[in-house]
């Protein structure tokens, strides 16, 4: 009996989203359509951009990225919560734990850095168009690339460690429907409140600083747009920079919401409904934005449906 409790003492004891049980099978069929809708809206934006050649320019390069960390964002956290719903344990390891936190802060931030750079392609070209393929050259944007993801794991890589060898000496039961770093602090039984400051500078940098580039090279946008004389120029610099502001302002502001804060001013039913919408709704959001409202999305989506009814 004390071999097997020493090992499940190591597993961690995941809450969920809600806890009515006569619910569980009608929030599985909700989460795995929402599942099945986004992994589809981004696998189809990364195939149009992937296959047309006229999407083959920076802006649909850093789109394309942007979705495929949206795919893998939402498989981090979503299968699991949904097993959720049908286990009656809903326990995870100890290194499961561990590797979805490492997996989500580091996919996070480097949505929250990719965000930052699509907002200064998206200023070059409207404020410095005769610039924008020096300014924006593949080189460019291949480096902006490989310094989100780079950064943003050893980001993660660094909280990770650190707080899983931390002592856990407290229940082990996460109030959250996925390992979070901000969600399993309030299980150490040691002073963190230092620490907390390292969170706090980390949120400021990856996640405020964007934030901030993106309101002001957006701010200089619409200065640019309004002296436009060409309406429909108006009209289409607007429509490709109001989705992503958008997007961006969703994803910023919930997850600021919780990065920035010490724990003890967490609460964990709102923790919860504020992780739905940079965990679930930006990840399903973001293809049909950036899709629907976008003609030349539109217009290769158009080509490849009329190329396969021809065949």
């Amino acid at each position: 009996m004390e071999s097997g409790n020493c090992s499940t003492e190591m597993d961690f004891i995941l809450v969920g989203l809600f806890q009515y049980g006569h619910m569980n099978s009608f929030l599985f069929a909700v989460i795995a359509i929402l599942f099945s809708v986004a992994l589809v809206g981004n696998i189809t934006l990364i195939h149009l951009i992937r296959v047309d050649s006229k999407l083959h320019t920076p802006m649909y390069f850093l789109l394309s990225q942007l979705s495929t960390i949206d795919m893998m964002y939402i498989s981090t956290t979503v299968p699991k919560m949904a097993a959720n719903f049908l286990s009656n344990t809903k326990t995870v390891s100890f290194v499961g734990c561990e590797i979805q936190a490492f997996v989500f802060l580091s996919l996070g931030a480097s949505e929250a850095l990719l965000l930052g750079f699509m907002s200064y392609d998206r200023y070059i070209a409207i404020c410095h168009p005769l610039r924008y393929p020096v300014l924006m050259s593949w080189r460019i944007c291949w480096f902006m690339v490989t310094c989100a993801w780079s950064s943003s794991s050893i980001n993660a890589l660094v909280h990770t460690v650190y707080v899983f060898q931390l002592p856990f000496c407290r229940s082990r039961v996460i109030n959250h429907f996925f390992c979070e770093v901000p969600s399993i602090l309030p299980l150490v039984c040691q002073d963190t409140s230092q620490y907390e400051y390292t969170v706090l500078l980390s949120g400021l940098i990856i996640l405020l600083f964007p934030f901030m580039a993106i309101l002001a090279s957006y701010a200089r946008v619409l200065v640019v747009v309004f002296q436009m004389r060409s309406g429909k120029g108006q009209t289409k610099a607007l429509s490709t920079c109001s989705s992503h502001l958008i997007v961006a302002s969703m994803f910023y502001v919930t997850t600021l919401s919780t990065y920035t804060q010490p724990h003890r001013l967490h609460s964990p039913s709102r923790d919860k409904v504020v992780a739905v919408f940079y965990s679930i709704v930006t990840p399903l959001l973001n293809p049909f934005i950036y899709s629907l409202r976008n003609k030349e999305v539109l217009g290769a989506m158009k080509r490849q449906l009329d190329s396969h009814t021809l065949v």
